[in-house]
């Protein structure tokens, strides 16, 4: 296959956006020059969508039974989703939730297994997937305990501005309750690392927000800055984090002081997830650190209220699909240097014993 990175894209809810945006995104015949792509859902429904987005020609797809088969300059889809569910567009169902599930699971089987190379996920319907026994959050949440990972990190990348969290869905109510020094410290050490490893950054600055408003002011609406964010800040700064805070967001991100950090680590979703997707929504990438492997998404939801229109705009998940590429290429690069430091260093103590 010419060395070219096999994507799998699992096609999310089939009543959303989701399979607009794939078939928009992969029209664009450049991707093709340096990935495979893999799509797990319906050829039957990547029709219908097909039909509703005319200026869509280009697109094609190879149907296929295993990622072994895919062609190396076309399009590919393996059905794992049976005929029998329906597609309605812009309609919110537990069909088309059902559905996002299967062909999810069935991209994270062909990820465990190594025959794909990363994966970037459709969006789907919280609501609708926890009814069918989803018992996750999220894509980050279920991704995690797949790869047996107990931490993680909700990355929101782009060009402009990468934003982390440290409580990612979880009600408002309920976020200083979760809010720790061990678990700010441990966000940390994952964006840190992140960072290096799938951003070439060599010595990532990392700004941390505060909780409260004006960071509590010295304690008069709030103590979490003082007893657990700077606790958490200086525990990270001793262990070699380039970590500096707590900031209060509000006069943050306006201020000319973002642009001296390479990334944001936010307290709870809304404090991130609004000035990022206000700076890089159409381009905004949702990037899983920690796993063993790499996933992305577009910064969007379902948006059933325009589905099958042709009126939504595929910039994020060709930015995820890009953004999947990039980070896989970074990570071979960044453990090859690795190694030859590690064999490099080795050789050098044997001499001198």
């Amino acid at each position: 296959m010419n060395n070219k990175i096999v994507v799998g894209i699992s096609q999310g809810d089939i009543n959303s956006i989701s399979s607009e945006v794939i078939i928009k995104a992969l029209s664009d015949s450049r991707l093709l020059d340096s990935c495979i792509p893999v799509i797990y859902g319906s050829s039957k429904v990547i029709g219908i969508y097909k039909k509703h987005s005319p200026d869509t020609e280009n697109f094609s797809a190879n149907v296929i039974n295993s990622p072994r088969e895919a062609h190396s300059k076309r399009v590919n889809i393996i059905n794992c989703i049976p005929d029998t569910i329906q597609s309605d567009p812009g309609k919110q169902s537990e069909d088309g939730a059902r559905a996002a599930m299967m062909a999810l699971e069935e991209a994270v089987k062909d990820l465990k297994m190594k025959n794909i190379d990363v994966l970037v996920t459709g969006p789907f319907n919280k609501f609708e997937v926890s009814k069918g026994g989803f018992n996750f959050t999220g894509h980050t949440e279920y991704l995690g305990n797949a790869f047996g990972i107990k931490e993680t990190l909700m990355f929101m990348v782009s060009d402009r501005i990468k934003v982390g969290l440290v409580t990612n869905h979880m009600p408002l109510s309920e976020v200083s309750s979760h809010i720790t020094t061990k678990l700010i410290v441990e966000k940390l050490r994952i964006m840190s690392n992140s960072l290096k490893r799938d951003f070439a950054v060599r010595s990532p600055k990392i700004a941390v927000m505060g909780l409260n408003p004006h960071c509590g002011d010295q304690g008069l609406i709030g103590n979490e800055e003082t007893e657990i964010i700077k606790p958490a800040v200086k525990q990270a700064s001793d262990e070699g984090i380039l970590a500096f805070g707590p900031y209060s967001p509000d006069g943050f991100f306006g201020s000319e002081m973002m642009g001296k950090f390479d990334a944001v680590l936010a307290m709870y979703h809304d404090q991130g997830l609004i000035p990022f997707k206000t700076l890089a929504f159409e381009n905004g990438v949702n990037f899983t650190a920690g796993l063993p492997v790499v996933r992305t998404s577009p910064d969007h939801g379902t948006a059933f209220e325009i589905a099958g229109k042709n009126r939504a705009n595929a910039s994020s998940m060709l930015s995820a699909i890009y953004s999947a590429c990039d980070i896989y290429r970074n990570r071979q690069d960044y453990d090859e240097l690795r190694s030859n430091i590690l064999v490099s260093e080795q050789t050098t103590s044997e001499r001198q014993q």
